[in-house]
C-alpha cells in the first residue's frame, strides 16, 4: 500500500516537473494528463486496500473510472483551446 502510495506521488511529481520543462504546450498537456491520470489511480488503489469495504470499493471504482474518461477530455479540450489562442 506505501509503495503504491509512493509510485502515485512520484508520478504526479513527474507530470509537473514536465509542466515546467518540456517545450510546448502540447507536450506539456500530455505529459501532465498521464502521470497525473496514472498517479492519482495508483493513490486510489491503495485507498481501496485500506478502507477495504464494499461500499468504499464501489465508490472509489467510480472515481476511478469517471477520472479515466474525464481528464483525457479535458487534457484535450485545454490543448485545443490554448493552440487557438497562439
Amino acid at each position: 500500500m506505501t509503495i503504491l502510495l509512493l509510485a502515485g506521488t512520484v508520478l504526479i511529481f513527474i507530470g509537473g516537473v514536465g509542466l515546467v520543462r518540456l517545450p510546448d504546450l502540447l507536450c506539456r498537456t500530455h505529459a501532465l494528463s498521464k502521470a497525473v491520470l496514472l498517479g492519482l489511480t495508483l493513490m486510489l488503489i491503495a485507498l481501496l486496500f485500506q478502507l477495504g469495504t464494499a461500499y468504499a470499493t464501489m465508490k472509489i471504482l467510480i472515481i476511478i473510472v469517471f477520472h479515466c474518461v474525464t481528464l483525457p477530455i479535458a487534457g484535450q479540450i485545454f490543448a485545443t483551446y490554448a493552440a487557438r489562442d497562439n
